[in-house]
């Protein structure tokens, strides 16, 4: 049995999957928030043994819950319905920024970073890495428990 991370957004939906000892999570996969999404993300579910899923509470720079969090809620009710799975919260806070971040942290003038940034956007990759961190930190916090 794996997790699955969400990154819930109003265009797309950023998915991470765990591995099988529940410890570290992956980028999955994009998939866009639109008729298909619950079909899209069954067979994610059906092909990666997920019997858990966790998303993205979307908190503001206070962390109160924000303009996207009704949305989200609306969200886990119908993914709780559709998959019969139990879903968790796990706060998310400036995921998207730190999934665009540098990997060494550097960035110079002279290097191609916004050129990068625009295709990482376009390609939705940046949102399965958020994804990636929201299960990442609830698979931390699960984990330091026991």
């Amino acid at each position: 049995m794996r997790f699955m991370g969400i990154d819930y957004g109003t265009k797309r939906i950023g998915v991470a999957i765990s591995d099988e000892n529940h410890t570290l999570a992956f980028p999955k996969e994009i998939v866009l928030n639109d008729a298909s999404t619950f079909k899209k993300l069954g067979d994610i579910i059906e092909k990666e043994n997920v019997g858990e899923i966790v998303v993205g509470e979307s908190v503001d720079f206070s962390g109160k819950l924000n303009a996207l969090s009704g949305r989200i809620e609306v969200f886990i009710l119908e993914l709780q319905e559709k998959f019969n799975l139990p879903v968790q919260k796990q706060k998310e806070f400036l995921t998207s920024v730190e999934a665009r971040r540098p990997k060494n942290g550097k960035q110079t003038a002279q290097s191609p970073q916004s050129h990068s940034k625009v295709k990482q956007i376009k390609s939705g990759r940046v949102d399965a890495s958020a994804a990636a961190l929201i299960l990442q930190r609830y698979l931390d916090k699960v984990n330091k428990k026991t």
